[in-house]
């Protein structure tokens, strides 16, 4: 056992030893330690983003403490397993930044572990790519992962590019940044666990934020990976806030199958974290996990599960 193994458990008898009760209020009373800046500036983002609940100090509204100390009490066995089947100890230490900072607003290990070397999903070390590389980008937005693919492989490093956009705005402005690459298929499209419609719900703070919801007649088709997708699948990235699992489902032949290398993000709830690795592994065990960071250090945003 070493550091980060120690801290990891330690923190784990921790947080088993307490009541849900016990638990918020620690987290309560670590949140109340922080200088008030940070407090105001935590407020702020999370009642931006409709992922992990309020805060509003002014009028008692701890909801966002609530939720973290469900998930880290409902599911701590969960996150052990995450440790437990996590690659490297950059991972690990990752891990134990993340959950650290949701309980006791550790600033000084988030920093620690935030990626300096590498653009974010494109880890040199582990993501290796070649010019027989199929490509689908979940969440192209206005084509910034797949410049910075070819930032870092060259723009001969592939054979097909999917992007697929739901915001029509961005999708004009995707099309134009990539316009002088070769074999790249745009699509309006969402992608989900089934084929459907759905309404577009626009985030006043920022389009790349926006998200879909369910209704009679929507405006925005919804298609699953495997039904849209009939080539076999070298890489999948997905950022498409807080759908990731239902993609995940909807492209389970292609993980099966193609054993695609998956570069997701995992921070749009307090679930994703711990469960989509857990789904990935059900569908195929030979898959090996690591997370990489690339948020700021006052709370963990932008985590990334490699999948390989």
């Amino acid at each position: 056992m070493n550091i980060i193994d120690y801290k990891f458990n330690e923190l784990v008898t921790t947080i088993k030893s307490l009541t849900l009760n016990e638990l918020y209020y620690q987290i309560r009373s670590n949140f109340d330690k922080i200088n008030e800046n940070d407090k105001k500036s935590l407020m702020t983002f999370f009642n931006q983003f409709n992922y992990w609940g309020t805060l509003d100090m002014a009028t008692n509204n701890y909801e966002e403490i609530e939720k973290k100390a469900q998930a880290l009490k409902e599911h701590i066995d969960d996150f052990y397993w995450l440790y437990q089947n996590l690659s490297d100890y950059r991972s690990k230490k990752t891990l134990y930044a993340i959950l650290n900072n949701w309980y006791c607003y550790d600033f000084d290990t988030l920093l620690q572990v935030e990626e300096k070397i590498y653009d974010d999903y494109f880890d040199l070390d582990l993501v290796k790519c070649n010019n027989d590389e199929v490509i689908v980008d979940l969440g192209a937005y206005t084509g910034d992962t797949i410049m910075s693919y070819i930032n870092n492989y060259g723009n001969d490093c592939y054979k097909k590019i999917y992007c697929y956009e739901i915001t029509p705005q961005t999708f004009n402005v995707l099309k134009q940044n990539l316009k002088l690459l070769n074999n790249i298929e745009f699509k309006l499209k969402g992608v989900s666990d089934i084929k459907t419609t759905m309404n577009l719900v626009n985030n006043e703070n920022s389009t790349s934020a926006n998200t879909l919801i369910a209704t009679k007649n929507g405006d925005v088709a919804i298609t699953t990976l495997d039904n849209d997708i009939k080539q076999p699948i070298t890489l999948i990235k997905a950022d498409i806030e807080g759908f990731e699992q239902k993609a995940i489902i909807g492209s389970q032949n292609h993980i099966i199958n193609d054993h695609p290398k998956l570069l997701i993000s995992v921070y749009h709830n307090n679930e994703d974290l711990w469960k989509i690795p857990k789904m990935i592994y059900e569908l195929c065990t030979d898959y090996k996990f690591y997370l990489r960071y690339h948020g700021s250090n006052l709370y963990p945003t932008e985590i990334t599960l490699i999948a390989i």
